[in-house]
């Protein structure tokens, strides 16, 4: 019967699963274990770091992941040496790494004032968080494109399996420093970089080169889309430091709640790697009514991951973040309410904008995630008190970017091929599995 049930997901969905799992276990421990160790303004500072790595890190990263493996799929298919995608991929994942250092730089000294406490160590924990991201995104390129599944959910693993390692060790040496706890982000990206270099390593060599200009292809749409995605997700640690830093006990409770309400995000990554390719298919063979049925078949199993998710997080939300994190009991019910429900419509989100992608408006996606970080910022400038104002912020810009999404697919024609560029159903191969530490 499991034989049975494996055959029926996409190759690597089961190795991809497993990484992703344990890389999401590893961020529940990394928090539990900070909570309990570090200081309300500490856990604060952390808070912050871990909020600009991962929502510049993915939003950066995650689509030079997507448009490697988009690269090396098709060159594989054809015979072809994946050498010379590498190399283009890694110059550009360089590139956009040394431009947003040079501007953490410039404005070291109010990120460390505003965010850290005025610790300039976090800011260089900063930089090498994002740098290893960058790295391990590249070489994840190479792996999903060539379909070596096992190494890539290894390099999952290896990457969750090190941080619940180090974090613990951290807990039970009594270390109480935020920056311990920041520089687990560097070490153990790089460290599973390194246990799965043996197949990158190979792909390494000559071949026929590849332009700029198929590498670039949508790559500035997919990454204002990935940012702005990340932005609309995260950014509500960051404004609480923002608008009143003082109030460290907000923004580290915050964080928190965050991690606990995005469970269902974890659940939707394993789903994304095979609906894209699902969609993909069905719109570059004009098949509408298979198009709809499997868009209306994700939306069911967001909407139910997410309403369960809503249901337990209002129910035990305020309990847990102060037992597993020692959160300050700052939120309650009402503010886990906001947060799932902000959740399950960032979920509508991401099943929309994935038909967009499938459907080739990478524009589109662009401009709805857009419209809703103006709808956030709107939402965020109301004058209530600082926890809601960043919850009507995430609740408001998700449902924006959905309703706008769910819009603009209406106005897509319903007859014919959907698609124009026949390399849309290869960007699909690759899983480019993003999740939401």
């Amino acid at each position: 019967m499991i034989r049975r049930l494996l055959s029926l997901v996409p190759p690597g969905t089961v190795a991809v699963g497993a990484g992703l799992a344990l890389l999401g276990l590893a961020s529940y421990v990394h928090l539990a274990v900070a909570g309990h160790s570090l200081t309300e303004a500490d856990y604060s500072s952390l808070a912050a770091l871990w909020t600009i790595v991962f929502t510049l890190g993915i939003g950066l990263f995650m689509p030079v992941e997507q448009e490697v493996a988009r690269l090396v799929a098709g060159r594989h298919s054809q015979g072809l040496t994946p050498g010379p995608v590498l190399a283009r991929g890694a110059a550009l994942a360089l590139g956009l790494l040394v431009a947003v250092v040079a501007l953490i730089i410039v404005a070291r000294a109010p990120l460390a004032d505003r965010l850290f406490a005025g610790d300039n160590r976090m800011v260089a924990v900063l930089i090498g968080s994002l740098a290893a991201l960058a790295v391990a995104h590249t070489t994840r390129g190479v792996l999903s494109g060539l379909q070596l599944f096992p190494w890539y959910g290894t390099q999952l693993g290896v990457d969750g399996g090190l941080r619940i390692a180090l974090v613990a060790l951290l807990g039970l040496t009594g270390v109480t420093s935020p920056v311990w706890f920041g520089a687990v982000l560097i070490a153990a990206p790089l460290i599973g970089v390194a246990v799965t270099a043996p197949p990158v390593l190979r792909a390494v060599g000559g071949g026929v080169p590849v332009a700029w200009a198929a590498f670039l292809r949508g790559l500035g749409l997919l990454i204002t889309s990935s940012l702005l995605s990340q932005v609309v997700v995260n950014i509500g640690v960051i404004n609480v430091k923002v608008l009143d830093p003082s109030d460290v006990a907000t923004a580290g409770a915050l964080l928190s709640a965050l991690v606990l309400v995005r469970i269902p995000l974890f659940v939707f990554a394993s789903l994304q790697a095979s609906l894209l390719p699902g969609l993909a298919t069905s719109a570059a063979t004009g098949d509408r009514t298979a198009f709809n049925g499997l868009l209306r078949r994700a939306l069911g199993i967001v909407t139910a991951l997410g309403v369960t998710g809503a249901v337990l997080a209002v129910l035990l939300g305020p309990w847990l973040v102060q037992t597993l994190f020692d959160a300050p009991d700052v939120l309650g019910h009402g503010d886990f309410a906001w947060l799932a429900a902000a959740t399950l419509a960032y979920l509508w989100a991401m099943v929309l904008g994935q038909a967009l992608l499938a459907l080739d408006r990478h524009r589109a996606q662009a401009v709805a995630w857009a419209v809703g970080v103006a709808a956030l910022v709107a939402a965020t400038l109301a004058p209530v008190a600082t926890a809601l104002r960043v919850e009507l912020g995430y609740a408001i810009g998700s449902v924006v970017v959905a309703a706008t999404m769910a819009a603009l697919l209406r106005g897509t024609r319903t007859g014919g091929p959907a698609i124009t560029h026949t390399t849309t159903a290869r960007e699909s191969v690759a899983p480019g599995v993003t999740s939401t530490p």
